[in-house]
């Protein structure tokens, strides 16, 4: 067990997920969804809807900032479906508390979908029952954290130099003479 993730993430989604690089694309789709004869690496999430696990994806995986549509869902273009259902919607407000309100959510037929999903490095296979409960998301960029950096009372005591931590600043300490 790992501290801090959401139990969602087993270790093959957790490998996967580490191992794409920016714009590689992940597909999350409903439990109707071909993938395995799509020819895809597949990963199972039984019994969890779309929408749960991709709370669980984006709690470590950023979304492509560089592109204009970073998460693409299917719909039946030829149906009234094109309008957000309820399933959409749920993707949308996820999204947009993890990355912000900063784009659109991106739409594909049925057969361009397959088409992608054929490209992307995994599938993650839910038990959502919804109909076109399935989304594209492309990885975006994982930026360095901030250094953290020692609390202003050591600096101004002389124990600490900003930027750098206690251990590295001992390492380079002179060695005492006896």
């Amino acid at each position: 067990m790992l501290k801090g993730l959401d139990p969602l993430l087993n270790a093959d989604l957790l490998y996967v997920l580490a191992a794409m690089g920016h714009g590689d694309e992940l597909a999350l789709v409903d439990r109707n969804f071909p993938a395995v004869s799509l020819g895809a690496r597949v990963i199972r999430l039984e019994g969890v809807d779309a929408p749960r696990a991709l709370e669980a994806i984006l709690s470590v995986m950023p979304l492509d900032d560089m592109l204009d549509t970073p998460y693409t869902r299917m719909v039946d273009l030829g149906s009234a479906e094109i309008e957000e259902s309820d399933v959409c919607r749920e993707f949308i407000q996820i999204v947009e508390r993890h990355e912000g309100p900063r784009w659109q959510i991106g739409r594909l037929d049925r057969f361009g979908f397959y088409d992608r999903t054929r490209a992307a490095f995994a599938v993650v296979v839910t038990g959502e029952t919804r109909v076109n409960g399935s989304l594209l998301l492309t990885k975006g960029v994982v930026r360095p954290a901030e250094p953290i950096q020692p609390p202003p009372e050591a600096v101004q005591a002389g124990k600490a130099e900003p930027g750098r931590s206690e251990l590295e600043q001992a390492d380079s300490a002179p060695a005492a003479s006896s």
